[in-house]
């Protein structure tokens, strides 16, 4: 699956779009956005409500216990996410 980035602050992903949603338990994400100073330092989050959007609520739930386990989700003042912490820049 692979989801753009359009907003992001904080390391928070505010806007984001689904380019593919094939293989949903292998969530990528592209950074199509102004990121400024303290934006992306540490791994970028997806809210999980924003992934079972994107996945579909039945891949959503196939999908999020193994995210889970595999240790790429996140909570954050009482809301989950998804972590991508491996990203690079590119211009």
């Amino acid at each position: 699956m692979r989801i753009v980035a359009l907003s992001v602050f904080e390391r928070i992903v505010y806007h984001c779009h689904c380019l593919d949603p094939t293989e949903p338990g292998r969530p990528t994400l592209e950074v199509d956005a102004l990121l400024r100073d303290g934006d992306a330092d540490g791994p970028l989050l997806v809210a999980v409500a924003d992934y079972k959007r994107m996945a579909g609520f039945d891949a959503a739930l196939a999908h999020i216990p193994t995210l889970r386990d595999a240790g790429r989700t996140t909570v954050l003042d009482g809301v989950e996410y998804l972590t991508f912490p491996l990203w690079q820049e590119t211009t």
